[in-house]
């Protein structure tokens, strides 16, 4: 079962951890700003991946790449490795969770955080917001990952459903304590975005 947490009934931003089971950070640092935040605006999913999560693996238990399997327009299953987008799109009842989560909420924006390549990646309409991070962060900004990424979460929400996605890489090097501080700050200002 995937958590989400929240008080808010209408809430204007979604934050997504560990979309991929062997970047943990995301559900370190969701729990315990919900736990010291129990009134956010925020709507907060901690662990999209529960079983690679659970297996430290960045697939899920049907050994699928959440972030491969969004019905978008450049969608293909490609190869069986830790990058296979699925036998179709939407295949996962993760990916179709988040999927009715968005359709559902129509929030303004979305994060998702992930590691380990300290940048700000943003898609669609989000350049703004990526900056404002990035300088809260004090990491970079990339529009690209730098590879292909078919069938992706920030291709589906950002660019094909025009909803500003901001697709924060944090430092795999650095302490989750030490990320707190900033991720928080970031945390505080999609509150009142």
């Amino acid at each position: 079962m995937i958590e989400v947490f929240g008080n808010n009934i209408n809430p204007s931003v979604i934050v997504i951890g560990v979309f991929h089971g062997d970047e943990p950070q995301g559900d370190y640092l969701i729990r315990k700003y919900f736990s010291t935040n129990l009134t956010t605006n925020l709507l907060l999913i901690p662990c999209l991946n529960k079983s690679g999560l659970l297996n430290n693996k960045r697939v899920n238990s049907n050994e699928v790449d959440l972030n491969r399997n969004f019905p978008t327009k450049n969608w293909i299953p490609g190869e069986k490795n830790d990058y296979f987008g699925g036998n179709s799109p939407a295949s996962e009842i993760e990916t179709r969770f988040l999927i009715d989560i968005i359709e559902k909420f129509k929030p303004k924006a979305i994060l998702t955080l992930h590691s380990p390549y300290r940048l700000v990646n943003y898609d669609g309409e989000a350049r703004e917001l990526a900056e404002k991070i990035a300088d809260i962060m004090e990491y970079p900004i990339e529009k690209s990952i730098g590879y292909p990424t078919p069938g992706s979460f920030g291709t589906w929400a950002g660019i094909e459903k025009h909803i500003p996605t901001i697709t924060l890489e944090l430092d795999e090097k650095v302490s989750l304590q030490e990320l707190e501080v900033p991720v928080f700050k970031v945390f505080e200002l999609l509150e009142n975005y």
